[in-house]
């Protein structure tokens, strides 16, 4: 695996090597060892798959809250998607700053996503499924987001927005400074 660093703080754009033949590839996604190498302490509690039917679809703003935060490693297994991380954490030098990436399924990259940053993808095309390691369970109390399209942000997404859920459409809009974005 390849690890190369993002303009912001601790997240990382992880490359598989994969190994082919006649078969097709293989190709390590997780090791541990390689992982602290490069400065990523994650341990796997949970794996998530999400299928989704249309392109356009968005899934997030989210986070945990401590003490339940939470690592994401994730890749895209069918289709494509545009990746995004926004580090939420209120003493980095990278806050509020966002970073995406296209992941699919044939370019073999995946985005680690250090706890303390919201997360989301948007797919760009139909059937789409995506699927992430996170380093912590799901703990409903805990769960939090902000809106796909707050200003405070300014996500660029690559397409049209087609599909979201309504807890997703409701997020408040982030205070910054004591003022609502």
């Amino acid at each position: 695996m390849k690890f190369k660093d993002t303009p912001l703080k601790d997240l990382k754009v992880i490359t598989t090597e994969p190994i082919a033949d006649d078969r097709g590839h293989f190709a390590r996604c997780f090791c541990a060892k390689e992982f602290e190498a490069a400065g990523i302490d994650f341990q796997v509690a949970q794996r998530n798959h999400s299928f989704n039917h249309k392109k356009g679809t968005i899934r997030g703003m989210h986070w945990q809250i401590a003490p339940h935060q939470e690592g994401k490693l994730v890749t895209c297994c069918v289709g494509s998607i545009f990746d995004v991380a926004v580090d939420m954490r209120e003493d980095s030098p990278t806050y509020l700053k966002w970073f995406g990436i296209e992941l699919t399924q044939r370019r073999q990259r995946m985005l680690y996503v250090p706890p303390g940053f919201a997360h989301g993808y948007q797919t760009l095309e139909d059937k789409v499924m995506v699927a992430y390691s996170v380093s912590a369970a799901y703990h409903p109390e805990s769960s939090v987001g902000m809106r796909f399209d707050d200003p405070a942000v300014a996500i660029d997404w690559p397409v049209e927005a087609t599909a979201l859920s309504e807890k997703d459409k409701s997020w408040p809009l982030l205070e910054v400074d004591g003022a609502v974005s």
